[in-house]
């Protein structure tokens, strides 16, 4: 069964920022990308190290791990570049009533 976390008002995610956000054991990154929010888990799949506190380039909608510097896309969870070979997990982001959130599994 599916769950959802609200995450924070509009507002308070504005374009070219990104969020942390704890769910249960799990941490995402819930991005903003020109007003379009993605989420994708917080873990670089090269080394489970964090991902979301590293850079991202808005234009190309890619978060840089901050460790090796792999490029994750942040719509797909795909890897772009070495390190990182395996992508990783993707959440559907919504708008309801002015709050983002976030449907985990």
């Amino acid at each position: 069964m599916a769950a959802e976390i609200e995450v924070c008002p509009v507002e308070e995610l504005p374009p070219g920022e990104v969020k942390i956000v704890h769910a249960g054991e799990f941490s995402l990154g819930v991005y903003n990308l020109g007003g379009e929010f993605y989420a994708i888990e917080d873990r670089c799949s090269h080394d489970d190290g964090p991902l979301a506190e590293g850079d991202f380039d808005v234009e190309e909608g890619y978060a840089v791990c901050p460790r090796h510097g792999a490029h994750i896309d942040i719509r797909t969870g795909r890897p772009l570049t070495l390190p990182a070979v395996e992508p990783v997990e993707t959440f559907p982001v919504r708008v309801e009533d002015g709050i983002v959130k976030v449907r985990v599994a």
